[in-house]
């Protein structure tokens, strides 16, 4: 196990597989779906978690003693960029994602992933600021992915909706990255549970209460 880099919430943070940003390909790392190329929105404005650091993530989600695991579960992905850890989830067998998503060019990216793996019956997309989310009008969520861009507290304000609108289930996981020199956001509503580092990147794994 490697030395503790730092302490979050009384946790302590270790120093995983780094994290690779730029446009080299990403794909679909296990699963149903190992391997399938995933489509990235057109532009800079996307940074898109890497493949080394989104397997690391769903091997904890998979087996950490806190987790239920993923299959069938109903997942939520907000600032969705892509889609990838949406994707990687229906590929692991989780029932159906709801990706939330604003900009224009990731939105298109996500449909053409969904249409690329025949997920439009698992898949849907909303178009909707993952900070002003409102009330939920459907089922709350089992797992939800938050990739806000750094420096901007968007992950702190996203937690907050997520809680107020009734998103989630008691017992849902949450994973959250963050920039590894940002601070934490407010965590009002939410347990630590697990923090890992990635390089540049610092992922909070979250559950209400």
């Amino acid at each position: 196990m490697r030395a503790p880099l730092a302490h979050r919430g009384g946790i302590a943070i270790l120093a995983s597989c780094p994290s690779r940003r730029g446009k080299a390909e990403v794909r679909i790392v296990s699963g149903e779906l190992r391997g399938r190329p995933i489509r990235a929105p057109e532009g800079d404005a996307t940074r898109p978690t890497s493949d080394r650091a989104r397997q690391a993530v769903f091997n904890i989600l998979e087996h950490a003693p806190w987790s239920p695991g993923l299959d069938g579960r109903r997942v939520i992905d907000l600032f969705a960029g892509s889609g990838a850890m949406g994707l990687e989830a229906l590929s692991h067998g989780a029932a159906s994602c709801l990706f939330v998503e604003t900009a224009g060019p990731a939105l298109a990216a996500i449909r053409a992933n969904i249409e690329a793996f025949s997920l439009s019956d698992r898949a849907r997309v909303l178009r909707q600021d993952a900070a002003r989310l409102g009330r939920a009008a459907e089922a709350p969520f089992d797992l939800a992915f938050l990739d806000p861009p750094y420096g901007e507290d968007l992950g702190g304000r996203a937690l907050a909706a997520l809680a107020a609108g009734g998103w989630l289930t008691a017992d849902a996981i949450v994973a959250l990255e963050l920039g590894a020199d940002e601070p934490d956001p407010a965590l009002d509503g939410y347990a630590l549970l697990d923090a890992r580092r990635y390089g540049a990147a610092i992922v909070l794994f979250l559950s209400p209460g």
